[in-house]
């Protein structure tokens, strides 16, 4: 080895080091790093592979719990469903790759969560997706001081990252054959130029054929199966793990390329591989590939690993051995083999027509050796690649808020109109309520015929074959809330998250989550992050779902303009037996229409007061106050909904959230199975003297609207105990009428309505 490195400033400022940083790197090495090392150092300790900034906060989740089989540390975590059925599940973030290259970001961030949940020996069985954006209109006004141009520019911009998108990931999980049977989508101006693109996947696997990624059992052979390597991906995770700037889009070489037919078949070669009993370990290259995967492989089992990289697959000439430690290109597993069995599975990989040859091998100690061309590149304690990566307690302070602005008061704006039954048009055209079925019908969502909810509804279910049971999953956001205050913003998504799974009949067992904010370097983000935590905190220790997964996705910036604290987060129910599931949607004509919980004085940050009252975001987060949330009013609202349910008692469920109770009553009509009676005569009391706006459009928590039989109506008040519930109206004609205290306020015919609501989207992206 030559130790002659040459490694410059500039070489080290190119591999995201800061000058205390490399010198840690000197101290551990004892000497200079030759180039190759110090890529794997800028990998491993890069913001996306090591949480430098974020492990310190993280630990105050909640991880364990009854159900709990894997906890977070592997590629995904595992519960028990029961029975000796285990669900793997993950969320991650391809937020970078998306907005370089929409297409093959989006895609690849499919490819990289299935390779996580089926590394863990699980047959992914359903995916979803969280997605967020920029405004797809430019605003008008722009046009008086000759900016719309810009704005238009922008406007365009993301629309077409959109359609990136949503192709991207059609692409690849129809072509794999996943069934994509839920999510979520966003708009706000804070994502425009930084989209959101969270992937999650879901897995049924055995609890005794579980997988880990160790390479346990010193001299066992190390495999590297699937694709052939190219110079794809190089320094991705070094890219998630920066600001973006004008020079953005020439980073296109640090997008992988995915190809999903490759994948279903590497899919079926490591499940035939893990049941053939010659596995010891396997491990998905992600995130910095081959360095990654062999780096985390070894230090989980405590041991080292030397490798051979003349005999990596290789589907380009000339590549140095720091080309090929980095790239990460697509549908590639590293899997240690029972010595002497390596021969059994490459049979098994040349059946599936897939590459599987022997690169190295399990070592006592804990060093690393690459070699190449007899040449050793790289000798690095694998320890040290991890355990004494940078931790950081970066500082925190939260946001001086205007003085000016907080005088102001929401209400005092003068709204678009004063007409509810326009205002209440407006809303379901609004981009974050209308319907996004523009998204999801390019999603194969029946592929494998378990899916027992199509996309749209509160949440997903798919059915677990072989068993009663089914699964219930959402992915739920919201940065508006989390910019305004983001512990109590990140308890409401956890509730919501909860309550939508109690609509559709599942139980909250667990939760993964994708924490997507700006650079943290600036002292108010990491404030939003820590309190962030603290809200997820209290609230899964509220509802009993362990956090068993995540990610971390910081540096969600271009030109220092950051996205609004998003935590996504990934909840799963379990629905004992399918015959319990229960979907929105009027189904009688005669049903009692019903509100669980209480609505209070809420359209400070809401829906209407951003579409209706026209304040943008940064007005809301200067002078707005969030819902309040009770978590044990939530919980009572949860369990007594899971409760009428199990008795057979109501006929739907529907979360009241984004819009109020007017659009999720206008949204229980639109998901009606009757044609002769979609319509409803709803009478609202007013016994807290709300505004009819706050009545109508106010964003209160805990709150399900719930329809039920009139005859159920006794037996029905015998199980409600303390929680609260108002009896609103009844299914019945074909119109939406809404009147308060005997005063009409809206009214107007379903059809024309769910026009609006229906083809907002589509008439957005065509403008």
């Amino acid at each position: 080895m030559s130790f002659n490195s040459n490694i410059t400033p500039e070489i080290i400022q190119q591999h995201g080091f800061s000058k205390e940083e490399y010198e840690k790197i000197l101290e551990i090495m004892e000497r200079e790093p030759t180039y190759t090392e110090l890529g794997v150092f800028s990998v491993m300790w890069s913001e996306h592979c090591s949480y430098k900034s974020s492990r310190v906060h993280l630990g105050r989740l909640p991880t364990t719990g009854p159900r709990v089989v894997v906890p977070p540390g592997e590629n995904a975590g595992v519960v028990d469903i029961g029975d000796d059925w285990c669900v793997a599940f993950k969320v991650e973030s391809h937020n970078h790759p998306s907005f370089i290259e929409p297409f093959q970001g989006a895609a690849t961030g499919v490819g990289g969560i299935l390779r996580d949940v089926f590394t863990m020996g699980a047959r992914p069985i359903a995916a979803m997706n969280s997605l967020r954006f920029g405004p797809l209109v430019s605003e008008p006004s722009a046009a008086a001081d000759g900016s719309s141009n810009t704005t238009e520019k922008i406007a365009n911009r993301n629309k077409s990252i959109l359609k990136g998108v949503v192709e991207g990931i059609a692409h690849y999980g129809n072509c794999f054959g996943v069934p994509t049977v839920g999510g979520e989508v966003a708009f706000d101006e804070a994502y425009s130029l930084n989209p959101l693109v969270n992937a999650f996947a879901l897995g049924i696997v055995r609890k005794d054929q579980i997988f880990f990624g160790k390479a346990s059992g010193i001299g066992n052979p190390v495999m590297y199966v699937g694709a052939k390597t190219g110079r794809d991906g190089i320094h991705g995770a070094t890219m998630a793990s920066a600001e973006f700037d004008d020079e953005a889009l020439e980073k296109r070489p640090t997008v992988q390329v995915g190809d999903p037919f490759l994948e279903k078949l590497l899919l079926e070669a490591c499940l035939e591989a893990m049941r053939s009993g010659a596995v010891e370990g396997i491990q998905d290259m992600g995130a910095a590939g081959l360095t990654s995967s062999s780096v985390e492989m070894a230090d989980r089992a405590g041991n080292g690993l030397e490798l051979y990289l003349d005999d990596v697959p290789q589907r380009e000439t000339g590549m140095t051995a720091y080309e090929m430690l980095l790239s990460e290109s697509q549908e590639r597993m590293l899997i240690v083999a029972k010595s002497g069995r390596e021969n059994q599975l490459v049979d098994i990989f040349k059946k599936w027509d897939l590459d599987a040859v022997v690169i190295g091998k399990v070592v006592e100690g804990n060093r690393l050796k690459i070699f190449h061309h007899g040449e050793l590149m790289a000798d690095l304690p694998v320890d040290r690649l991890t355990a004494s990566a940078p931790k950081y307690s970066r500082p925190i302070a939260p946001p001086v808020r205007d003085s000016k602005t907080n005088s102001l008061k929401i209400e005092n704006r003068k709204p678009r109109t004063g007409d509810l039954i326009e205002a209440l048009k407006l809303l379901l055209a609004a981009p974050n309520i209308c319907s996004k079925h523009w998204v999801y019908e390019q999603y194969d969502h029946m592929v494998r015929t378990n899916t027992a909810i199509l996309p749209g509804a509160d949440a997903a279910v798919v059915r677990v074959k072989e068993t009663r049971r089914a699964i219930s999953m959402c992915l739920d956001g919201n940065g508006r809330f989390c910019a305004v205050d983001p512990k109590e913003g990140a308890k409401l998504t956890v509730a919501e998250a909860a309550r939508n799974n109690v609509c559709v009949g599942g139980r909250p067992i667990a939760v993964t989550n994708c924490l997507n904010f700006a650079s943290p370097e600036r002292p108010k983000i990491m404030w939003a992050f820590s309190e962030t935590i603290d809200g997820m905190k209290e609230a899964c220790e509220k509802f009993e779902t362990p956090v068993i997964s995540g990610n971390v996705s910081f540096y969600n910036e271009t030109d220092g303009d950051g996205v609004l604290p998003t935590p996504t987060i990934g909840m799963v129910g379990l629905i004992e037996d399918a015959k319990n599931i229960i979907t929105q949607g009027f189904k009688n004509d005669g049903d009692v229409i019903a509100v669980l919980g209480v609505t209070n004085d809420d359209l400070s940050v809401s829906e209407y007061a951003q579409t209706i009252l026209g304040s943008s975001t940064n007005e809301l987060i200067e002078s707005g106050s969030v819902p309040k949330l009770d978590l044990d009013l939530e919980k009572l609202v949860q369990e007594t909904c899971l409760k009428l349910n199990d008795e057979g008692l109501i006929n739907s469920a529907h979360d009241c959230s984004d819009g109020g109770l007017a659009v999720a009553i206008a949204e229980q009509c639109f998901a009606s199975l009757n044609n002769e009676a979609n319509g409803a005569e709803i009478e609202l009391t007013n016994k807290q003297n709300l505004s009819s706006e706050s009545l109508l459009f106010g964003e209160s928590p805990s709150r399900i609207i719930i329809t039920f039989a009139p005859k159920n109506l006794e037996k029905l008040k015998a199980e409600l105990a303390d929680c609260p519930i108002e009896l609103i109206g009844k299914v019945t004609g074909r119109d939406l009428n809404i009147s308060v205290e005997g005063e009409e306020k809206i009214s107007a015919p379903v059809s024309e309505l769910q026009a609006l609501w229906k083809t907002s989207l589509e008439e957005q992206l065509d403008n």
